[in-house]
């Protein structure tokens, strides 16, 4: 499969039926999986022999799309999960623990952002945030001995900062560290963050990747490049003996290639359970299939309502990275020269007129989600961030008449019309 074009590979790799086999990916929906004798189970359950035991820990259906998404981002090993946010999670945590430290770009989705600076702080993970737009300089300052990982995401969501994948690689490397890059937004289609240094690629499948609102879900994806062993002493989840599995050093057994994947599978999936159901699995590859078909359309439309909101005496600001005069225009080019995503922020007059603006849309739903076959918005004053005065969205950089806008695959002369009638209030 490695030697097709993305698309072909969107359609059918991961999964190559025999003679008169299913031709569609087949949804193995047990929990369980009978053996002969225990001596064959219990091979399993050493790591000595491939297989499923337990749908907890693996699924057939799973592993089929699984594999799909290593060849996409051009990847060694990947594994599903029940959310963006789990896989999120398992991939810090497969390699932190108590006392470690994360440096992380600040413009992430709000979600990841209370992951690593609330929640895993109470595991004694500590993490130092740094804007996205950092000189290197600034950056090196950020690290620490105990510094583990690198985090960012590829498009920021809802700010829709590009990130500079190579200069963010290049300092992990530096301080012997991997850099773990969500690419929800763009998707394998529009970049592959691989190619230009990250070690591990997240998703929340629940968006592009499913691409029709569907099937909530997340994936890890190994580049198989970082070197663990080289690394020894930061790593020991890795390179050091796992009692809970006899002894079995991961990195050794399986190589650079294969060892995150199998510890956060054997380890965090197995105690924390979050795996992705097989039927979600197969919603998500029916996603998959015509990913390389929707992605163009998405970024079509997304430079279109950019295009006009630009040009209107309402709109006070527009964020797209792929309009001349944004920040992250130049940056995005190189990494993302077919376009990023369909994702558009604008900022209107104030909370006010954001709603009447919503109110008025005949075409666009209200609701929260982003990157699915449906255009939809969000004023997050009015709803994530309903909480807070003015003053306090504009010092968390969410202006009160800030807009969301996803723009789906309908055609972009009924969504600019649309936006163009709910802007005459």
């Amino acid at each position: 499969m490695k030697d097709y074009k993305l698309g072909t590979q969107c359609v059918q790799a991961g999964y190559t039926p025999g003679n008169g086999e299913p031709r569609q990916i087949p949804i193995i929906q047990s929990t369980t999986f009978k053996y002969d004798t225990g001596e064959d189970m219990g091979k399993l359950f050493d790591l000595e022999a491939s297989g499923y035991f337990y749908t907890r820990l693996q699924n057939p259906t799973n592993d089929m799309v699984a594999a799909k998404l290593a060849v996409l981002e051009g990847g060694t090993a990947a594994m599903l999960t029940s959310s963006g946010q789990a896989a999120n999670f398992f991939s810090l945590f497969n390699i932190c623990e108590s006392g470690d430290h994360i440096v992380s770009s600040a413009s992430i989705y709000g979600g990841t952002f209370n992951l690593i600076s609330v929640t895993m702080a109470k595991m004694g993970i500590s993490a130092t945030f740094v804007s996205p737009d950092c000189t290197e300089e600034e950056l090196n300052a950020a690290f620490r001995d105990n510094t583990k990982a690198v985090f960012g995401e590829t498009i920021a969501n809802p700010a829709l900062t590009v990130l500079d994948i190579e200069k963010f690689a290049k300092a992990a490397h530096e301080h012997g560290v991997p850099l773990i890059v969500d690419n929800t937004f763009p998707t394998p289609v529009n970049c592959r963050p691989i190619e230009w240094g990250a070690d591990i690629v997240t998703h929340s499948t629940t968006k592009y990747l499913d691409g029709h609102g569907a099937a909530v879900g997340g994936a890890i994806i190994d580049s198989g490049k970082f070197d663990w062993m080289a690394h020894k002493d930061k790593f020991p989840g890795l390179t050091t003996p796992d009692d809970s599995y006899h002894g079995i050093i991961y990195a050794e057994k399986f190589g650079n290639e294969g060892a995150f994947i199998t510890k956060a599978t054997s380890q965090l999936m197995r105690d924390f359970g979050s795996i992705q159901s097989p039927q979600n699995a197969f919603l998500l590859n029916l996603g998959l299939e015509s990913l390389h078909v929707r992605m163009p359309k998405h970024v079509e439309n997304g430079q279109a309502v950019a295009e006009f909101l630009n040009e209107h005496p309402k709109v006070k600001k527009v964020s797209y990275s792929g309009l001349p005069g944004d920040p992250y225009y130049e940056i995005a080019k190189k990494y993302m020269p077919d376009g990023g995503c369909g994702v558009v922020s604008f900022e209107l007059e104030d909370r006010n007129a954001a709603e009447k603006f919503m109110g008025s849309l005949k075409l666009a739903a209200i609701e929260t989600h982003v990157a699915d076959a449906r255009t939809c918005c969000l004023n997050p004053a009015s709803t994530t961030h309903r909480q807070m005065t003015d003053e306090q969205l504009m010092a968390a950089g969410v202006p009160a008449g800030l807009v969301r806008m996803s723009c789906g695959l309908e055609d972009k002369e009924d969504l600019i019309e649309d936006i163009r009638q709910a802007l005459e209030f």
